[in-house]
């Protein structure tokens, strides 16, 4: 079982992508690693060794922002966004796409479940 940057990760995957389960690391960043530890893409997170572990996770403490440091840094990013009252923050602070999508149709994934409002009752006529 390898443990890196307090994740488990997946013993039947490839490394490259057994090290995208960490935050902060993606497809890019994990082949960049690897090469630095001089490992081999298409090894198994199971077969890799304990000196293997201990250099990937040596590379990954001394050169990349993972997991909590990375998380509580897009959030103070928001934050700034939102303090400056910039565009983007504004679209942040009102659950809505951040990047020009359109709203009038989808964007259900940041606005949240449909609240209906009921429709315009008509005027009773005079007699």
């Amino acid at each position: 079982m390898a443990r890196i940057a307090g994740i488990d990760l997946p013993k039947s995957k490839r490394s490259v992508i057994g090290l995208t389960y960490i935050y902060g690391i993606g497809k890019a960043t994990a082949k960049s690693i690897l090469e630095k530890a001089g490992i081999s893409e298409d090894k198994k997170i199971n077969d890799l060794t304990e000196d293997e572990v201990t250099a990937i996770r040596q590379i990954i403490t001394n050169e990349f922002k993972v997991e909590g440091v990375a998380r509580s840094e897009q959030q103070l990013a928001i934050k700034r966004l939102m303090d400056i009252g910039s565009y983007r923050g504004l679209r942040h602070r009102k659950s809505l796409p951040v990047r020009g999508q359109r709203t009038r149709t989808n964007s259900r994934t940041r606005k949240g479940k449909r609240k209906t409002v009921a429709g315009k009752k008509k005027a009773a006529a005079k007699k």
